[in-house]
Parts: C-alpha cells; structure tokens; sequence
C-alpha cells in the first residue's frame, strides 16, 4: 500500500475579519463570539482583538470550538481546554517533522 504525506499547515496574512464576518464564518450569533472574547477563550493575545479584527489562526480557532460545543455539548470552558491540546498535538507534530523524527 502506498504511503500518502498530507500537508497540513496554518493560513497566514494579513487580511483579518470583522466581528459581523467571524461570527457568520462559524455560523453563530455574534454574541457566542463576544463571551467566548469576554472569557478568553478566543483570540486570546491576538493583537487584532481590541480593534474587533480576527485573522485566519482566530477563525480557525472559533470554528474548532463551536465544533466541541456542538458535536459534545461540551461547555465552552472544557471545548476551548480540548482545542488547547488539538492545537499544541499539533505544534509538537511539526516540531518532529521538522526535526526529522516523524513518519507522517
């Protein structure tokens, strides 16, 4: 069987979204958007947040945590820790690809 590579990566640029565009991108009212901001859960040390601008890495953030929400009825605190340890698997997963140490 033939081995596939999958490359996965992170959109960066410059281009950042309004508070109306990430909300609709995820599909929720911009009230699940603001508390998940209030709580710090979201966009957390994003430079674009006090301005109400989000890029790409906030978006794909956003739609990771309505994703647990929904599909586990889990509570935001306990879907932002999951998505957490999805995004730092994947930070570590790189590392070792990038090192060299990995079969992905």
């Amino acid at each position: 069987m033939a081995q596939r590579h999958i490359a996965s990566g992170e959109l960066i640029d410059e281009a950042t979204l309004t508070l109306e565009e990430l909300a609709r991108a995820c599909s929720v009212e911009v009230g699940w958007v603001v508390e998940r901001i209030e709580s710090g859960l979201l966009a957390y040390g994003s430079p674009y947040v006090a301005s109400w601008r989000f890029t790409s890495r906030d978006l794909t953030r956003a739609r990771r945590l309505c994703q647990l929400e929904r599909d586990f009825e889990a509570a935001p605190e306990l879907a932002a820790l999951a998505a957490d340890l999805i995004e730092e698997n994947q930070r570590l997963k790189e590392r070792l690809r990038a090192a060299g140490l990995s079969d992905d």
